[in-house]
């Protein structure tokens, strides 16, 4: 597996990623990144100050998912959002979900965040063991101003 950071080749494809995943676990709700037209210009968001977003490929060089921190409006200054983090299933439980994180861990502390909050829902299942493991814990409500009122499960971890 190959890990970079997007480029705007990568918008569709990923876009794809993004939607069939919810699709395939029923998430695909109003409020969701499924309807959110950021979804179909990646590269052009992640041009933001204290953002990255990293693309995986397989050893043919096909994008099989993806993840990002962003420092989402509304959060405090010490605080980004994990984002837009998916993987095509044949990715998912090889180890790469974790080596993204771990990589937006590593840039969020390397942008001067001390923490790093997430949204979600409990139809991804798969998703929030893999949070939790990283030792993120559960919030009451959200923080900032996504937009994605469809997550209802709010996530944050202190990486400092």
């Amino acid at each position: 597996m190959k890990i970079r950071t997007i480029l705007p080749s990568d918008n569709a494809e990923l876009a794809k990623i993004i939607r069939n995943t919810l699709v395939e676990f029923g998430a695909n709700h109003p409020g969701t990144v499924y309807f959110d037209s950021s979804t179909d210009t990646l590269s052009e968001i992640f041009q933001e100050s204290r953002s990255v977003y990293f693309v995986a490929e397989d050893d043919h060089g096909k994008i099989v998912g993806g993840g990002g921190i962003f420092p989402t409006e509304g959060l405090p200054s010490d605080t980004c959002e994990l984002v837009k983090m998916y993987l095509l299933p044949e990715a998912r439980g090889t180890g790469l979900g974790r080596v993204i994180i771990e990589k937006c861990l590593e840039s969020a502390r390397g942008f001067g965040f001390s923490k790093v909050y997430l949204e979600t829902m409990p139809e991804l299942k798969l998703a929030l063991k893999v949070y939790e493991k990283f030792g993120f814990t559960y919030l009451s409500s959200p923080l900032g101003c996504s937009g994605h009122v469809g997550c209802h499960l709010h996530m944050i971890k202190t990486i400092v």
